[in-house]
This record gives structure tokens, C-alpha cells and sequence, in this order.
């Protein structure tokens, strides 16, 4: 199987398509790998797109009125295209691969080849006169189906408590992402939490003049910055400025200690150069609240180097 689901649906409406494109994009959200009709090109009969579409994990058919009238009565249509392919396919599927999304549709009706299959069915039908409108139940239930879970919620873990572990997960997956510890700027003041990053590493600049910053605590006012990552690391012990004279105290080591206040030299691979101002310090705290090591710097690449 390819993607995990694929939204069948006729073009009743500009409003009825942006329905159900806003129902794809939530689905997306989620993490779900959607396929929309409209990417499918109904020229190349029971091949390329078409082989997507049934082959998808799940099919969700989004069966409003003029949806049911297509399939019925207009097989040359989308809708009915679609509709054979199914119908093709179903008994080589699982029973649970094919469901129905009703809307603007009071009274439930299915195209006249899927009626006898009785499938599983989510009602999206809202009533402005009763107040009755879908809502996160009915998205729950959705879900639940394209997971295969049981309909019986008994062990089912809240809307809250999902959103819950989802931030908690997003924000694990944000930190472990390099992009998220960077910056292409040739010069920016930052505030790195090195304790929470990949390696200890911020990126500076990019392509040949890219750098590594790889750094971990020294003491209260102190931190390590090492060559991993890059070619050498130094101290600007004379206060120079020009490149060659900058150059000139780089450190055949593998790390420098840099206290605040004192200024840190970076060259890379490429033999560019980045100078780099210490300004402040943060020790691990656990007391009254956490902070993890941090450091602020602020850095230059010089261009000319």
C-alpha cells in the first residue's frame, strides 16, 4: 500500500470542495500521507494515478447528494470513474479498507453498487435548526477508523491527551532537528541552550562559510568551544581584527576555554574565518526553577577571509 488514505468526492460546490480540502489538510496535520482526487489524471484509465488511489490504505468516500447521482448515473464523471475502480477492487480488500463520509446528505444515500455492502459510515451532517453540527467526535471517530481501532472507546486516550503527547513529541523532534540550531546569517547575536541540541551544535553561516559551533560547560562563566566539526578553534588574546593576524592564534589543540567577555576564533575546512564574542554564561540550575546550560554570543564571519 502507498499513501494511507485517498478522499473521493464530486465538485459540488466551491464551498464543498473547500470543505473537504480543509478536511485533507487536518488529516495531513495529524501526519496522515492524503491523497486528493484532483491529483489523479482519469486519462490513463486503470493505470499511474489510478493504481495510487486503490492502492492507498484506506479510501474515504465524502458522499453528499450530487456525489450519489454521479456515481449512479454519470460513469464517464470523476465521481464515476472512481466509483468502478472501487467496485473492482473492494472484495480483494480488506472490509474495513473502503468508508463514507456523509454530508449534505439527511437522508444517508449511497451509490446503488455500494448500498448492499453496508459500509462503515461517519455522519457529517449538520443541522443549523437543531444546533447539531460535527465536531471533534465525529473527527475522533474518523481517525479511529483510519487506525483500524475498535469503534469501543473504553481504553482510548483523550483529544486532550493526544494533543498533549503531540506537543510533547513535536517538541522533542524540533530539538533533534539541526535546522532548529542554526542561523545563515554572516553575523547575529543568539542564545543557545547547547544542552539541549544535537551535539552540543549551532550552525553559522552556510556553504563555505559555514560553521560548527561545538561547545559544553567549563564553569560558571566558561564554556569549552572544540574544532569538532570544523578545522580549528582559538582565542583573540591581542584584540586583532585583521584575518591573517586572527589566523595567527589559532590553536593546534582541540579546544579552547572561553570565559565571558573574551572573544572565540573560528576557521573551517575552507579556511574561512568567524569571530565569536562571549557575553554571557548560564550553569545548569535546578533551583527555584530549571534552566539548562546556556551561553549568548554574538558572531561574525569575515567575508574577506
Amino acid at each position: 500500500m502507498s499513501e494511507d488514505l485517498f478522499i473521493s468526492y464530486a465538485w459540488t460546490s466551491d464551498e464543498h470542495r473547500e470543505w473537504v480540502r480543509l478536511l485533507a489538510a487536518n488529516l495531513k496535520a495529524a501526519g496522515y500521507d492524503v491523497l486528493v482526487d484532483v491529483d489523479l489524471d482519469y486519462g490513463d484509465g486503470l493505470t499511474g494515478f489510478m493504481r495510487r488511489a486503490v492502492d492507498c490504505r484506506h479510501v474515504l468516500a465524502v458522499v453528499d447528494e450530487n456525489y450519489v447521482d454521479r456515481a449512479d448515473h454519470l460513469p464517464g464523471s470523476g465521481v464515476g470513474i472512481e466509483n468502478k475502480w472501487f467496485r473492482e477492487v473492494r472484495l480483494d480488500r480488506p472490509t474495513t479498507w473502503l468508508s463514507v463520509l456523509f454530508k449534505d446528505n439527511p437522508k444517508h444515500r449511497l451509490p446503488a453498487w455500494l448500498a448492499p455492502c453496508n459500509p462503515k459510515s461517519h455522519s457529517f451532517n449538520a443541522a443549523p435548526a437543531t444546533g447539531d453540527f460535527p465536531g471533534s467526535e465525529q473527527v475522533e471517530e474518523l481517525w479511529r477508523w483510519i487506525e483500524d481501532l475498535p469503534a469501543n472507546r473504553d481504553h482510548a486516550a483523550t483529544v486532550a491527551t493526544l494533543r498533549a503527547r503531540g506537543k510533547r513529541l513535536e517538541r522533542v523532534d524540533r530539538q533533534r532537528d539541526p535546522n532548529s540550531w542554526a542561523n545563515p546569517s554572516t553575523e547575529a547575536e543568539v542564545h543557545f541552550d547547547y544542552e539541549r541540541s544535537p551535539g552540543h551544535t549551532y550552525g553559522l553561516g552556510v556553504g563555505v562559510y559555514g560553521f560548527k559551533f561545538n561547545v559544553s560547560g567549563r564553569g560558571p562563566d566558561s564554556v569549552y568551544v572544540y574544532k569538532d566539526y570544523i578545522h580549528a578553534v582559538g582565542l583573540n588574546r591581542t584584540g586583532a581584527s585583521a584575518v591573517d593576524e586572527l589566523a595567527a592564534q589559532l590553536t593546534p589543540g582541540r579546544y579552547v576555554e572561553a570565559a565571558v567577555g573574551q572573544q572565540v576564533i573560528l576557521q573551517n575546512d575552507h579556511g574561512a574565518v568567524c569571530v565569536l564574542d562571549v557575553l554571557d554564561v548560564q550553569a545548569e540550575q535546578t533551583e527555584p526553577t530549571y534552566l539548562p546550560e546556556s551561553i549568548r554570543f554574538r558572531y561574525r564571519i569575515l567575508l574577506d577571509s
